[in-house]
């Protein structure tokens, strides 16, 4: 298993807007081979009131995740960049995850 996260800090005020436009998003991960589920979670607010987000998506294995990055359907998804100015407040901090077998 492999947990491919983006985390991402938001506009203060502005976590309501983020998370309508992520749900009306088309991810088309479900077309792909390898892709198990996906989940948008929420963190603790900065002090600042700025708001903090990681997308969370789970593969079966790393190489499905890479084959996700290279295929057509990651080519759509992340076509479409029309983010409204200041709601992402820097570039998303990708970590990827391997899963440990005990």
């Amino acid at each position: 298993m492999y947990v491919a996260m983006n985390h991402f800090r938001v506009a203060a005020g502005r976590g309501a807007e983020f998370e309508d436009r992520w749900r009306r998003r088309k991810s088309y991960l479900d077309t792909v081979s390898g892709f198990v589920q996906f989940h948008l979670v929420r963190g603790k607010d900065e002090e600042d009131g700025t708001h903090r987000y990681a997308s969370h998506v789970i593969w079966d294995a790393h190489q499905a995740f890479l084959d996700w990055t290279h295929s057509e359907a990651f080519r759509k998804a992340h076509s479409s960049r029309d983010t409204p100015s200041g709601l992402i407040l820097e570039h998303p901090r990708f970590q990827g995850w391997e899963a440990v077998e005990l």
